[in-house]
């Protein structure tokens, strides 16, 4: 029988970003891996399994809404979690629409992400 525990995937450009959402995930139970930008995440080993993403909205190269967006063209459903130091209610309204589970501004309480995390593994 394997680890039962779930991963959840960060991605965002702000290692600080990163590691503060990764050791939070972490104190909660869950596994997790960071990746730096959309590209990385991308070309990341797919026998890893995601249970859940942590997306950045702007990053450097490929937008978090375009990363989801690319993921569901090819056929991968994972929930997705948007955070954004961007006030933008366009970018807002485009990520309800693709079928976010939360769309969180940065700074964020931990409790609300984790929350988000619970409602999008079903927990």
């Amino acid at each position: 029988m394997g680890d039962l525990r779930r991963t959840i995937a960060v991605v965002d450009d702000d290692a600080s970003i990163r590691r503060s959402v990764g050791r939070l995930v972490n104190a909660y139970g869950f596994a997790n891996i960071e990746y730096a930008s959309a590209e990385a995440f991308l070309v990341r080993d797919p026998a890893v399994a995601i249970d859940c993403l942590v997306l950045d909205i702007d990053l450097g190269g490929i937008s978090g809404i375009e990363l989801q967006h690319r993921l569901k063209e090819a056929g991968v459903n994972l929930p997705v979690i948007f955070i954004t130091a961007l006030e933008d209610n366009r970018l807002r309204t485009e990520a309800e629409r693709e079928g976010c589970i939360a769309y969180l501004r940065k700074p964020f309480a931990g409790s609300v992400l984790i929350a988000a995390i619970k409602k999008a593994l079903g927990l």
